[in-house]
């Protein structure tokens, strides 16, 4: 029963295992999961919860993982014996139904390669994860053996917050003692994809990989590699997508002594006001075997609006990586070339780029900044901080200073460039009807960070924020790399640098009390 007895599913109606797409498609057809776009994608929505659910998250607390955890609004406790008893009643809830199991693989480097088994009580949901997880071989699947993780998931099964000790309905959580996860009460797909994620970040670290929630790629010439890191807006999926490099994966990656590798076989893209034109690649990677989540089809013509985003702004799809025609399958590379850090300030004042010292990359790398634009809520007139540590907060489960000290020895060994690069507005802020910087400029930009046109540039410094930006960067007018200079009030620049590079040091004396003073030093400095 493929180790389903252990679990407490002794009596399902049938056990469906590593099926091909074609068959979980009519599978979850059958079940009324879904509908075929006219492109052949598999169009599912899920209902109350479209996105990730943070405040239903829950790491169990046990003696072997307790001083190891970040414990807090994040990373929130849940004792075994609560968390063994919705296992168990999910497990009882599964049985006299179909259960899809799928035997992937995380991590595309077999040095590092962890065996994740998949319990699904959705085909739909299966077919997922068989797209974004890297799927075995024949032979491979035939000496499988048993998983170093399982994933039991059962959105069809509601807690009860009074009974079980959770939030709501939902709860997603992780037993790393006991390599088991449990996912109830969401058909958000993400939710099974991120918590592949967060055991990785966690059992990474112990193996000298640092975990990142990254895209990477790879020159495919030299297959110098480069990875960016960005929250969501900063341009990460655009900028890594680039036709004259190789995709290695757009999301989740480890850095170990050998160079890096995609924990995942797939991708998990954004839709909303998708176009063929902007993102050819996602565009037509909406095919038979993809899933698509919350996009509205029409019921006539079976054609996805993209740019409907009544249901949520979070509509997605996911895919198997080798539907992008420049993906580097396996997922692999060597040590990276060039780190870069995305941001699209609305403040409009950080430079458009800009190279860190070794202590900046590790300032910066817990910051994880970025900012939003005004009018996203009623009285909001002026562009808002997000400060995410290391560009992903909700799946790190261990301090920061582990993943930071970790980011600053490969730096120190290998050399490895990084740069702050600022997607973001120019010559104002958002909210006075600045433009962004023109993704051509971007782009320019980043080609030399990666082939090293800026080795012999002159850089300047720039005091407020305590990094250095070039004076001269090929297809780039000079006067579009000088932030302050692009401003025609050089006194509101100053003003509106000062008050991000307060808030820079706000957050960071908040959040990381504890971080030694050269990290610290490296930041903003806000003048006097």
């Amino acid at each position: 029963m493929y180790g389903l007895e252990e679990l407490g599913i002794t009596s399902p109606a049938e056990v469906y295992r590593n099926l091909e797409p074609a068959s979980l498609v009519e599978h979850a057809l059958a079940a009324g999961e879904g509908k075929l776009s006219d492109t052949g994608a598999l169009v599912v929505y899920t209902g109350k919860y479209t996105g990730r659910s943070p405040d239903d998250k829950f790491i169990v607390d046990t003696p072997e993982v307790h001083d190891n955890i970040d414990w807090g609004k994040v990373n929130r406790p849940i004792s075994r014996e609560k968390f063994n008893a919705i296992r168990d009643k999910a497990a009882a809830y599964l049985n006299g139904k179909d259960v899809y199991v799928f035997d992937g693989f995380a991590g595309a480097d077999k040095k590092y390669t962890k065996k994740f088994r998949v319990i699904n009580e959705l085909a739909s949901q299966n077919l997922f994860i068989h797209q974004l997880l890297i799927r075995p071989t024949a032979e491979e699947l035939e000496n499988y053996g048993d998983p170093d993780y399982t994933i039991l998931c059962a959105p069809g099964f509601k807690c009860v917050p009074e009974v079980d000790g959770t939030h709501s309905e939902a709860a997603i959580m992780i037993d790393y003692a006991a390599h088991m996860i449990v996912i109830v009460g969401s058909q958000y797909a993400g939710e099974i994809k991120k918590s592949v994620f967060s055991t990785m970040n966690y059992v990474m670290t112990q193996e000298n990989v640092l975990p990142m929630h990254c895209s990477a790629n790879a020159d495919p010439k030299t297959l110098d590699t480069a990875v960016f890191f960005g929250l969501s807006g900063t341009g990460k999926t655009t900028l890594s997508a680039d036709p004259s490099r190789l995709l290695i994966g757009d999301d989740e990656h480890g850095w170990s002594p050998d160079g890096i590798f995609n924990f995942e076989g797939g991708c998990y893209a954004k839709c909303i006001n998708l176009s063929e034109e902007n993102e050819p690649d996602i565009y037509h990677a909406i095919r038979f075997g993809s899933v698509v989540e919350n996009v509205i089809m029409d019921p006539d013509t079976r054609k996805l609006d993209f740019y409907d985003g009544k249901l949520t702004e979070n509509t997605r799809v996911g895919y198997p990586v080798n539907y992008i025609n420049n993906a580097k399958i396996p997922g692999t590379g060597g040590i990276p070339k060039a780190v870069i850090f995305l941001t699209a300030d609305a403040f409009g004042v950080l430079p458009p780029i800009s190279r860190l010292s070794r202590n900046a990359a590790m300032y910066h790398f817990v910051t994880g900044f970025t900012s939003k634009l005004a009018g996203t809520e009623r009285g909001v007139t002026e562009p808002q901080p997000t400060f995410s540590t290391l560009f992903g907060q909700p799946f790190m489960p261990m301090r920061a200073s582990v993943y930071a000290q970790m980011l600053g020895d490969k730096l120190d060994q290998y050399g490895t460039k990084v740069y702050l690069v600022n997607t973001g507005w120019a010559g104002g802020s958002a909210a006075d009807g600045a433009k962004r910087m023109k993704l051509s400029y971007t782009r320019a930009m980043v080609r030399a960070a990666l082939n090293g046109s800026f080795d012999d540039v002159e850089f300047v410094h720039h005091d407020i924020f305590n990094v250095d930006y070039p004076k001269h960067c090929p297809d780039v007018p000079d006067e579009s790399l000088d932030a302050r200079g692009m401003w025609a009030d050089k006194a509101a620049y100053d003003a509106q640098a000062n008050k991000l590079a307060k808030m820079f040091v706000d957050n960071f004396a908040a959040k990381y009390p504890d971080m030694p003073a050269e990290i610290v030093e490296a930041g903003p400095h806000p003048q006097k």
